[in-house]
């Protein structure tokens, strides 16, 4: 077969050997190890079913918080003429990218006594699952605003023209943008409650008892008990399914490939309204970044910043190695799977619904798969080294690698493709010389989406970083409990510099003229 002929198939059927390797196999090998310790674990069936279910009452809370922050600040930051729109919705959306435990850090320091908020109402109130819904709320409302606002831009704006012709603007958006973005909206409250869900950090730190923290507690803590923690793992394989099934209905390759289609939009006046409502925008901007202000101040007065970064060097390293690999793995691969998706295969379909099931399964019962397939004697020499972190992260986050850049490959001209093969270009060359330059901005855009999120990440690789490797913020969440507060608050500042620094690296090659 020529090169041209053999080379599509071959290279998708790696990339999908790879999606099953790291996505379902640890999946699979936890349902099995859970089905078989069901009958021997030794766990009352009443208080796990109480736990699970405060947990997801917990989770929901967070998402209506979510989206009833995010939904309206996500139509005035998309559709008005709000003062200083741009630089409220970069400062609003960067807490997505940061760990919500530093969220929680920072709140700590501005609720403690000597804080800006310092009182023993606001400490009683933060160390609950009152302030748990609140910081977690806070924490994810930019996910909800970036998708409310990717589906208010995929709208046909002569709906809107013709509707405004007729009815208020408030009465445009209840009746005719956000019933034409629900696939966006549905979207965004499933990834909320999907992260919410999962999170592990924040709940600790509150000292909130969480199922997915009961999880961790089994298989990483004082209570270690394998059996138990499989039993445990049951219930969320199944609430994995569930939403699974909501995914499909609601945030298939469709909804995304109407997502941020048009640019040219107009901007609705405020009027009178422009400056309350830019106060209010700015209230909850304020709210989302206040924290970073506490943990820099605690950090900055501090003497001991060399004593904090020179130890935490070596987790620096590890934690962007990590990010680098895992995000250029991630998108490699999510650029072929994409291809493949787009073009309708059945087996890409498959893969692609496999990786969001991988996204959206809690992250605890994800890291206990990844520990029951790696850990073993023939692969022993993956799972002590840094590159199972690569192997989990990429478990988890492969969809975010596969849906953004289907979505932009599913706008592109089929001719142009159909016209380079019929002139015998092989696959690798119409990648690299057609796909790869046509979407370099999408292509580096899917790389710090994944760069970010795996830097973030703390629930997925808490269960099985190697001894000496542990990424930074596995270091911050270790040394919580006993170490210094600057010390702590100045590894937290380290952490948001990293990130930072990943997305103002992204930003500018961006932004950059081919």
């Amino acid at each position: 077969m020529s090169g041209s002929r053999w080379q599509e198939p071959v290279i998708t059927a790696v990339a999908s050997a790879a999606i099953l390797v790291v996505c379902f196999a640890p999946l699979a090998a936890l349902a099995v190890d859970a089905a078989s310790a069901a009958s021997t674990a030794n766990v009352s069936l009443w208080r796990l079913t109480q736990l699970f279910a405060s947990t997801v009452v917990t989770a929901g809370a967070v998402t209506l918080v979510a989206l009833g922050i995010g939904i309206p600040l996500g139509v005035l930051l998309a559709r008005t003429d709000l003062p200083g729109r741009r630089a409220a919705l970069i400062l609003h959306a960067f807490p997505l990218f940061v760990p919500p435990f530093l969220l929680a850090l920072g709140w700590f320091h501005l609720a403690r006594a000597d804080g800006a908020l310092g009182s023993v109402l606001a400490a009683a109130a933060l160390f609950g699952r009152a302030g748990l819904i609140a910081v977690l709320g806070l924490a994810l409302t930019p996910a909800a605003t970036a998708l409310t606002m990717l589906g208010v831009d995929g709208i046909d704006p002569a709906l809107e023209e013709a509707a405004r012709t007729v009815a208020r603007p408030a009465v445009v958006v209840r009746r005719i943008l956000l019933p034409l973005a629900r696939p966006a909206l549905a979207l965004a409250g499933l990834v909320v409650f999907a992260l919410a869900f999962s999170e592990i950090g924040v709940p600790m730190f509150l000292r909130v008892r969480t199922y997915p923290a009961a999880v961790l507690a089994r298989l990483g803590g004082i209570a270690y008990a394998p059996g138990e923690a499989f039993l445990l793992v049951l219930p969320l394989l199944g609430l994995a399914l569930v939403l699974a099934i909501i995914e499909r209905r609601f945030g298939g390759l469709r909804t995304l490939s109407a997502l941020g289609v048009r640019t040219d939009r107009p901007r609705w006046p405020l009027g009178r309204w422009r400056w309350p409502v830019a106060i209010a925008c700015w209230l909850v901007v304020a709210a989302g970044v206040a924290p970073f202000a506490a943990v820099a101040a605690e950090a900055l007065a501090s003497d001991r910043l060399g004593e904090a970064v020179t130890p935490a060097i070596p987790s620096v390293w590890n934690s962007l190695r990590v990010a680098a690999i895992t995000a250029t793995v991630v998108t490699a691969g999510g650029l072929v799977l994409a291809r493949a998706l787009v073009n309708r295969g059945r087996a890409s379909r498959a893969v692609d619904a496999l990786a969001a099931l991988a996204f959206i399964t809690p992250a605890a019962a994800l890291g206990t798969g990844v520990t029951i397939v790696w850990n073993r004697p023939t692969t022993g020499f993956i799972y002590t080294a840094p590159m199972i972190l690569v192997v989990g992260l990429a478990g988890r986050y492969a969809v975010l690698g596969i849906r953004p850049l289907a979505a932009v490959l599913s706008r592109t001209p089929p001719h142009i493709d159909d016209a380079a093969r019929a002139a015998g270009a092989s696959y690798l060359r119409r990648l690299g010389r057609i796909v790869v330059p046509m979407h370099r901005r999408a292509i580096v855009a899917s790389w710090m989406l994944v760069a970010v999120f795996a830097l973030r990440d703390l629930e997925t690789v808490i269960l099985f970083y190697p001894a000496g490797e542990e990424p930074l913020m596995v270091r911050i969440f270790t040394l919580e409990a006993n170490g210094p507060p600057a010390v702590i608050a100045t590894l937290a500042l380290l952490q948001v510099g990293l990130t930072a620094l990943t997305l103002a690296a992204g930003v500018a090659l961006l932004g950059r003229r081919r």
